[in-house]
């Protein structure tokens, strides 16, 4: 069910109602300020985060075309096209990508999809604080359509729980498109499960999903069907003690991947030809089992220069040293986006905030790495799970990690401040969201600062409302935890984000 929004008619209202809504003027560049601005240096370049510049929201009770409450849509974005209506507003079209489903009871046969969002982002420059109602005019939102997944033989994926194998095509590895091992639901529900976090969106329409039960990478085509998918080294597959898969993610396996620590990140190089990913936390044999030793997580490269008729193959492998809490356990990383080569973005947080254990968060940030002197593992006996690069959480001597700075903060109260946000008590709807899990990247077209960049990101609300609706039946989880969304203006120097579409839309005014 597609809804038609942004008319000509509609954009010149909307806009009419924001110029109208905020206490102050915008400006072409934002206020600078140490408590609006904030810089780093990496590889010897400066980059400069200028500030909150929008926000929005999705209501905890909205709903899809399928019935299903909207949910859990932060868990991962994708810019699909943006566009600059004039000299301070700007249109354009958001993939968003839930997880698993509503899922506080246990896990559910929610079928994999992405929904379509359109948005109005009209930044705001201003110190000046702006109420909650009227920062939402920064950034409006509008729900389009969905777009199911299914697997083989037109299958519909699932968000269960992965108790079984279903083993791997007799010609994989050798065809490209034949199937790994596969984690699915059960012996009688022979469904591929995922547990959906990372996107990335092809010229072509196909797109790119990652996944936490296998960890897997999965390729789909345009209208949702799967067409192939990478598997990761053995090192990262979840093993029992006897080298057997175990996709569960309610038990910790032998080796591999934490449960519900799979491929949270998921970004592509500017030519479109390298596709990476990245651990949520350490493996299990790097020091995963314990949050206080999994900080040293692996950051992966693979070729898809020609998928169809080359398998991806694995070109690059390094360590990425993670944030620690002031308890010294691992900030795990949720995303992670390219800005240039070996430069990327990863977003890492507590579980913090509205909808979290606690209401007070002290570490959400989409802060840089470089690989410029990291060392490529990728080939090497640390890709058998028999050779951890981190044995209890001690990084190996002969491995530097990416370097690690921190960059751009989320939960700064002077910036939630201007957007009629907060941090900490109360817990009401205008307490900044626990999980943020997503990351886009757009360009201002600034001519006076052409490295300047809009940082979209969005909250994992996991479908949590009073007025909620999963696979037909209601539900009530106690709490109406919006769907938030946050936009912030970041320098880049070189940065290179690929072949997005932008339009200048002059002749509209």
């Amino acid at each position: 069910m597609a809804v038609q929004v942004f008319t000509l008619v509609s954009c010149v209202l909307v806009l009419s109602s924001i110029a109208c809504a905020g206490p102050a003027p915008r400006h072409a560049h934002p206020v600078s300020g140490p408590e609006l601005s904030f810089s780093t240096t990496l590889n010897g370049q400066t980059y400069i985060n200028k500030g909150l510049v929008a926000f929005g929201l999705i209501p905890s009770n909205a709903t899809e075309s399928t019935g299903d409450t909207i949910g859990g849509i932060g868990s991962a974005i994708a810019l699909k096209s943006f566009s600059q209506i004039d000299s301070e507003s700007f249109w354009g079209t958001l993939i968003v990508q839930p997880d698993r489903g509503f899922n506080v009871d246990g896990t559910i046969n929610y079928q994999g999809r992405q929904l379509q969002l359109d948005f109005l982002l009209t930044p705001y420059y201003s110190a000046a604080n702006l109420s909650f109602a009227d920062a939402q005019n920064t950034l409006q939102l509008d729900y389009i359509e969905t777009l199911l997944y299914t697997e083989r033989n037109d299958t519909t994926t699932t968000g269960l729980d992965a108790l079984a194998v279903r083993a791997q095509q007799s010609e994989f590895p050798a065809d490209p498109t034949a199937d790994p091992a596969f984690p699915i639901a059960n012996k009688t529900f022979n469904h591929l499960t995922l547990d959906l976090e990372g996107l990335v969106l092809n010229a072509d329409g196909t797109f790119w999903v990652s996944d936490e039960y296998g960890p897997y990478i999965h390729r789909f085509t345009g209208d949702g069907t799967l067409i192939q998918t990478i598997q990761p080294p053995s090192a990262i597959l979840p093993l029992d003690d006897k080298g057997n898969l175990n996709f569960t993610s309610v038990v910790d396996p032998t080796t591999g991947r934490a449960g519900n620590q799979g491929f949270e990140g998921l970004t592509v190089s500017s030519d479109r030809k390298t596709l990476y990913a990245l651990l949520q936390s350490a493996t299990i044999q790097d020091g995963g089992n314990k949050k206080s030793n999994a900080r040293y997580t692996r950051l992966l490269a693979w070729d898809i220069s020609d998928p169809e008729e080359t398998r991806p193959t694995l070109t690059g492998e390094w360590v990425v040293p993670l944030p620690l809490d002031s308890s010294g356990k691992t900030l795990g990383a949720s995303e992670l986006h390219f800005v240039s080569d070996g430069v990327f973005l990863v977003l890492s947080r507590d579980g913090n905030g509205h909808g979290g254990d606690t209401t007070l968060s002290a570490y959400k940030q989409a802060d840089l790495i470089s690989l410029a002197s990291a060392t490529d593992i990728h080939g090497t006996n640390f890709d058998d799970p028999s050779h951890p690069i981190a044995k209890k959480g001690v990084l190996n001597s002969g491995i530097v990690p990416a370097e690690y700075v921190g960059f751009v903060n989320f939960v700064n109260s002077t910036q939630l401040a201007r957007f009629g946000l907060h941090n900490g008590d109360p817990a009401d709807q205008t307490l900044i969201d626990a999980k943020w899990e997503s990351l886009a990247l757009a360009p201002c077209g600034d001519a006076a600062f052409p490295d300047d960049y809009f940082l979209f990101t969005a909250s994992d609300n996991d479908f949590i409302s009073t007025q909620g609706i999963s696979l037909g039946v209601p539900f009530n989880a106690g709490l109406d935890n919006d769907n938030q969304f946050l936009v912030f203006r970041v320098t880049l120097p070189g940065a290179a984000i690929g072949d997005l579409t932008r339009h200048q839309h002059t002749s509209w005014w």
